[in-house]
């Protein structure tokens, strides 16, 4: 088993969706991929939060395999984001993005953390995503994700970045402008030829689509759920579930892969049923192994 480093946000959420609302509920993309990761192995976190970050924010990683010595705690205040989702889920209105503390974030890695074997960089800017791999010694594996923002303003970062990771992680929007292609499957080819041995295209509602090595695919469809509260950090616990699979794992292969994306899916199927991290908090392995099956009998035919 491998530990997972991940470096990311970590920060306060203000949501509204057709379901209700909630205000200042701890989110950030760090803190959705390292609760899921942490049901599969053990998580080193690399983040920054200000002075109002206190012991009962930082519940949300307790009594996990999380170790939050990267967690760096400065003057100021915890990035914000409000969120206001449409009637369908799939549309949302950004109310204020207050980046804070976030701002000047300098992700500097305690020593210990700089050999771990297996690194996320989670949606960041891509000069810090560098910055990072620049800091770490010969990962097994390397996995990174990003967003529309960063392909439209930091392009040439970005590529740089894209060059030195294993997997990319992405929604099929997000792959679609970064590829300048529709068709998913011509973009998929042409994202791989930017360097990631790997592709996933994360589809939401319609699942997955991972783009192999090999040139060749695999594809998962999303679990029918007639429960869906908040989407918020989906895409983030999608990629925990994953890599935290993987590091799980003796060895990378392509059947390993495939399992990763629906253990990553069943954890991101999980984590829309309740607001923020609420769902995921009270989930149980024998839950997560339950739906695992579901997703078989899914796909079986």
């Amino acid at each position: 088993m491998n530990p997972i480093l991940v470096v990311g946000s970590v920060a306060f959420d203000s949501i509204k969706t057709p379901s209700g609302e909630v205000s200042r509920v701890v989110g950030g993309a760090a803190t959705y991929f390292s609760v899921a990761a942490s049901f599969f192995t053990d998580v080193r976190v690399v983040a920054v939060v200000g002075e109002d970050f206190g012991d009962s924010a930082a519940k949300v990683f307790g009594g996990r395999r999380i170790n939050l010595d990267g967690l760096q705690r400065v003057p100021g205040e915890t990035f914000r984001w409000k969120g206001v989702y449409g009637d369908d889920l799939n549309s949302r209105e950004s109310v204020y993005t207050l980046l804070n503390v976030f701002a000047d974030f300098n992700p500097v890695l305690p020593e210990p953390y700089r050999d771990t074997p297996f690194l996320f960089l989670a949606n960041i800017q891509p000069q810090l995503q560098t910055r990072v791999l620049d800091q770490v010694r010969a990962p097994k594996l390397v996995g990174a994700d990003t967003m529309n923002f960063w392909i439209e303003g930091a392009p040439d970062a970005l590529r740089d970045v894209i060059k030195r990771v294993d997997i990319l992680t992405i929604n099929d929007s997000e792959a679609r402008q970064l590829a300048g292609e529709y068709n998913l499957v011509k973009a998929a080819r042409l994202i791989r030829q930017m360097g990631p041995r790997v592709l996933v295209i994360k589809r939401g509602e319609y699942g997955v689509l991972m783009a192999r090595e090999d040139g060749s695919f695999f594809t998962a469809p999303a679990l029918p759920l007639d429960t869906v509260i908040d989407p918020t950090g989906a895409g983030d616990t999608f990629a925990g579930g994953f890599m935290g699979y993987l590091a799980s794992c003796g060895e990378i292969t392509d059947a390993n892969m495939a399992r990763a994306a629906i253990y990553g899916s069943a954890l991101a199927s999980f984590a829309v049923q309740d607001f923020s991290l609420d769902r995921l908090l009270r989930l149980t392995w024998a839950e997560i192994e339950d739906r695992y099956q579901q997703f078989r009998q899914l796909t079986q035919f």
